[in-house]
Protein backbone atom coordinates (compact mmCIF):
# COMPACT_ATOMS: atom_id res chain seq x y z
CA UNK A 1 0.00 0.00 0.00
CA UNK A 2 1.15 3.75 -0.33
CA UNK A 3 2.71 5.06 2.59
CA UNK A 4 0.80 7.60 4.43
CA UNK A 5 2.40 11.08 4.31
CA UNK A 6 0.09 12.73 5.71
CA UNK A 7 -0.08 13.24 9.87
CA UNK A 8 -2.88 10.58 10.52
CA UNK A 9 -4.03 12.96 13.85
CA UNK A 10 -4.50 15.68 11.83
CA UNK A 11 -6.45 13.84 9.50
CA UNK A 12 -8.48 12.38 11.62
CA UNK A 13 -9.36 15.87 13.12
CA UNK A 14 -9.95 17.44 9.67
CA UNK A 15 -12.28 14.27 8.83
CA UNK A 16 -14.45 14.78 12.39
CA UNK A 17 -14.38 19.21 11.51
CA UNK A 18 -15.75 18.31 7.48
CA UNK A 19 -18.87 15.82 8.64
CA UNK A 20 -19.72 17.49 12.12
CA UNK A 21 -20.28 21.09 9.77
CA UNK A 22 -22.47 18.73 7.61
CA UNK A 23 -24.36 16.78 10.63
CA UNK A 24 -25.07 20.55 11.67
CA UNK A 25 -26.71 21.58 7.91
CA UNK A 26 -30.17 21.33 7.21
CA UNK A 27 -28.84 19.17 4.73
CA UNK A 28 -31.53 16.61 4.18
CA UNK A 29 -33.73 14.85 1.05
CA UNK A 30 -36.11 17.74 1.01
CA UNK A 31 -33.45 19.54 -0.90
CA UNK A 32 -33.62 18.39 -4.14
CA UNK A 33 -29.94 18.23 -4.85
CA UNK A 34 -29.12 16.20 -1.76
CA UNK A 35 -32.25 14.01 -2.60
CA UNK A 36 -31.03 13.55 -6.73
CA UNK A 37 -27.17 12.62 -5.69
CA UNK A 38 -28.41 9.74 -3.78
CA UNK A 39 -30.91 8.78 -6.67
CA UNK A 40 -28.02 8.41 -8.69
CA UNK A 41 -25.95 6.58 -6.72
CA UNK A 42 -28.89 3.65 -6.28
CA UNK A 43 -31.40 4.55 -3.41
CA UNK A 44 -34.81 4.60 -5.10
CA UNK A 45 -37.48 7.16 -4.20
CA UNK A 46 -39.55 4.82 -2.46
CA UNK A 47 -36.47 4.18 0.36
CA UNK A 48 -35.18 7.60 0.71
CA UNK A 49 -39.42 8.64 1.60
CA UNK A 50 -39.26 5.78 4.04
CA UNK A 51 -36.60 7.06 6.66
CA UNK A 52 -36.33 10.55 8.48
CA UNK A 53 -35.49 13.45 5.50
CA UNK A 54 -32.36 14.25 7.58
CA UNK A 55 -30.47 10.95 7.75
CA UNK A 56 -29.90 11.72 3.78
CA UNK A 57 -27.05 14.29 3.49
CA UNK A 58 -26.09 13.37 -0.06
CA UNK A 59 -23.08 12.05 1.38
CA UNK A 60 -23.25 8.39 -0.22
CA UNK A 61 -21.33 6.92 -3.03
CA UNK A 62 -23.31 3.76 -3.50
CA UNK A 63 -25.96 1.68 -1.63
CA UNK A 64 -24.81 -1.28 0.04
CA UNK A 65 -28.21 -2.28 1.65
CA UNK A 66 -29.23 -3.04 -1.96
CA UNK A 67 -26.19 -6.00 -2.29
CA UNK A 68 -26.34 -6.79 1.28
CA UNK A 69 -29.01 -9.30 0.87
CA UNK A 70 -30.39 -8.35 4.90
CA UNK A 71 -32.86 -11.11 6.27
CA UNK A 72 -35.33 -10.50 9.33
CA UNK A 73 -33.79 -11.08 12.55
CA UNK A 74 -30.03 -10.18 11.59
CA UNK A 75 -27.19 -7.69 13.10
CA UNK A 76 -26.37 -5.37 10.63
CA UNK A 77 -23.15 -2.79 11.64
CA UNK A 78 -23.20 -0.13 9.32
CA UNK A 79 -19.26 1.87 9.51
CA UNK A 80 -19.72 5.38 9.45
CA UNK A 81 -23.07 5.86 9.82
CA UNK A 82 -23.37 9.53 9.42
CA UNK A 83 -27.06 10.54 9.85
CA UNK A 84 -28.32 6.58 9.99
CA UNK A 85 -29.37 6.49 6.16
CA UNK A 86 -28.02 3.08 5.64
CA UNK A 87 -28.73 2.10 9.63
CA UNK A 88 -32.52 2.40 8.74
CA UNK A 89 -33.19 1.25 6.01
CA UNK A 90 -30.90 -2.09 6.98
CA UNK A 91 -33.37 -1.53 10.01
CA UNK A 92 -36.41 -2.37 7.66
CA UNK A 93 -35.04 -5.40 6.45
CA UNK A 94 -33.74 -6.92 9.72
CA UNK A 95 -37.04 -6.26 11.10
CA UNK A 96 -37.94 -5.85 15.22
CA UNK A 97 -35.94 -8.95 15.60
CA UNK A 98 -33.05 -7.83 14.26
CA UNK A 99 -30.67 -5.01 15.08
CA UNK A 100 -28.99 -2.03 12.86
CA UNK A 101 -25.81 -0.26 14.59
CA UNK A 102 -24.57 2.55 13.26
CA UNK A 103 -20.46 3.34 14.13
CA UNK A 104 -18.87 6.90 13.41
CA UNK A 105 -16.49 9.28 15.12
CA UNK A 106 -17.94 12.26 14.73
CA UNK A 107 -20.22 13.40 17.81
CA UNK A 108 -22.56 15.96 15.75
CA UNK A 109 -23.02 13.34 13.02
CA UNK A 110 -24.24 10.60 16.32
CA UNK A 111 -26.73 13.36 17.60
CA UNK A 112 -28.58 13.31 14.12
CA UNK A 113 -28.59 9.99 13.53
CA UNK A 114 -30.31 9.47 17.25
CA UNK A 115 -32.52 12.51 16.89
CA UNK A 116 -33.44 10.91 13.20
CA UNK A 117 -34.58 7.09 15.16
CA UNK A 118 -36.61 9.29 17.97
CA UNK A 119 -38.24 11.01 14.72
CA UNK A 120 -39.15 7.44 13.48
CA UNK A 121 -39.92 5.43 16.24
CA UNK A 122 -37.38 3.19 15.50
CA UNK A 123 -36.56 0.27 18.54
CA UNK A 124 -34.28 -1.72 16.74
CA UNK A 125 -31.51 0.67 15.89
CA UNK A 126 -28.37 1.66 18.13
CA UNK A 127 -25.45 4.01 17.37
CA UNK A 128 -22.00 3.76 18.92
CA UNK A 129 -19.43 6.54 19.11
CA UNK A 130 -15.79 5.20 17.95
CA UNK A 131 -13.24 5.18 14.81
CA UNK A 132 -13.82 2.13 12.82
CA UNK A 133 -10.71 0.86 13.32
CA UNK A 134 -11.94 -0.19 16.89
CA UNK A 135 -15.16 -1.71 16.47
CA UNK A 136 -16.88 -1.52 20.18
CA UNK A 137 -18.59 -5.29 19.92
CA UNK A 138 -17.89 -8.47 20.53
CA UNK A 139 -16.34 -11.23 18.14
CA UNK A 140 -18.18 -12.94 15.78
CA UNK A 141 -21.43 -11.25 16.93
CA UNK A 142 -22.79 -9.48 13.53
CA UNK A 143 -23.89 -11.09 10.16
CA UNK A 144 -23.53 -8.54 7.83
CA UNK A 145 -20.96 -5.28 7.65
CA UNK A 146 -21.84 -2.38 5.72
CA UNK A 147 -19.92 0.84 4.82
CA UNK A 148 -20.83 3.70 2.62
CA UNK A 149 -18.16 6.04 0.88
CA UNK A 150 -16.17 5.77 4.83
CA UNK A 151 -13.17 3.38 4.28
CA UNK A 152 -11.35 5.20 1.99
CA UNK A 153 -11.30 7.50 5.52
CA UNK A 154 -9.73 5.39 7.51
CA UNK A 155 -5.70 6.31 7.75
CA UNK A 156 -5.10 2.62 8.73
CA UNK A 157 -7.14 0.18 6.38
CA UNK A 158 -5.60 -3.01 7.21
CA UNK A 159 -6.20 -2.42 10.72
CA UNK A 160 -10.33 -1.72 9.88
CA UNK A 161 -10.17 -4.64 7.71
CA UNK A 162 -9.06 -7.08 10.56
CA UNK A 163 -11.99 -5.60 12.85
CA UNK A 164 -14.49 -6.31 10.00
CA UNK A 165 -13.44 -9.65 10.31
CA UNK A 166 -13.36 -10.07 13.68
CA UNK A 167 -17.13 -8.78 14.70
CA UNK A 168 -18.64 -10.74 11.65
CA UNK A 169 -19.75 -14.38 12.62
CA UNK A 170 -18.54 -16.96 10.47
CA UNK A 171 -20.11 -16.87 7.00
CA UNK A 172 -20.96 -13.45 7.72
CA UNK A 173 -20.92 -10.91 4.80
CA UNK A 174 -19.19 -7.65 4.03
CA UNK A 175 -21.18 -5.40 1.26
CA UNK A 176 -19.20 -2.26 0.73
CA UNK A 177 -19.82 1.17 -0.92
CA UNK A 178 -16.50 3.07 -1.48
CA UNK A 179 -13.87 4.70 -3.99
CA UNK A 180 -11.17 2.91 -5.36
CA UNK A 181 -8.34 3.47 -7.44
CA UNK A 182 -7.32 2.02 -10.97
CA UNK A 183 -3.83 4.03 -10.63
CA UNK A 184 -1.97 5.78 -8.08
CA UNK A 185 -3.05 9.26 -7.54
CA UNK A 186 -0.85 12.59 -8.68
CA UNK A 187 1.33 13.30 -5.83
CA UNK A 188 -0.40 16.72 -5.27
CA UNK A 189 -4.03 15.19 -4.97
CA UNK A 190 -2.15 12.13 -2.80
CA UNK A 191 -0.58 14.54 -0.22
CA UNK A 192 -3.92 17.07 -0.11
CA UNK A 193 -5.71 17.08 3.16
CA UNK A 194 -8.73 18.44 1.35
CA UNK A 195 -8.97 15.64 -1.04
CA UNK A 196 -8.47 13.48 2.08
CA UNK A 197 -11.46 14.52 3.28
CA UNK A 198 -13.15 14.51 0.20
CA UNK A 199 -12.53 10.85 -0.10
CA UNK A 200 -10.45 11.11 -3.11
CA UNK A 201 -6.53 10.76 -1.50
CA UNK A 202 -7.37 8.13 0.92
CA UNK A 203 -8.61 5.66 -1.37
CA UNK A 204 -6.30 2.83 -2.16
CA UNK A 205 -5.69 0.83 -5.49
CA UNK A 206 -8.24 -1.89 -6.12
CA UNK A 207 -5.46 -4.52 -5.84
CA UNK A 208 -4.72 -3.40 -2.64
CA UNK A 209 -8.23 -3.43 -1.34
CA UNK A 210 -8.69 -7.08 -2.45
CA UNK A 211 -5.05 -8.09 -1.30
CA UNK A 212 -5.70 -6.44 2.37
CA UNK A 213 -9.34 -7.96 2.44
CA UNK A 214 -7.74 -11.93 1.95
CA UNK A 215 -4.69 -10.70 4.75
CA UNK A 216 -7.66 -10.26 7.48
CA UNK A 217 -9.13 -13.42 6.79
CA UNK A 218 -11.76 -13.16 4.06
Amino acid sequence: MPEQVIDTTSLTDSVKAKYGAVATSTLSSQDEGVRAVAEAFGYTAEQLTSIPAEANMGLSCGNPTATAHLKPGEVVVDLGSGGGLDVFLAAQKVGPQGRAIGIDMTPAMLDRARANARAGGYTNVEFHQSTIDKIPLPSASVDCVISNCVLNLAPDKPAVFREIFRVLKPGGRLAVSDIALKAELPQHIATSVAAYVGCIAGAIRIEDYQTELRKAGF
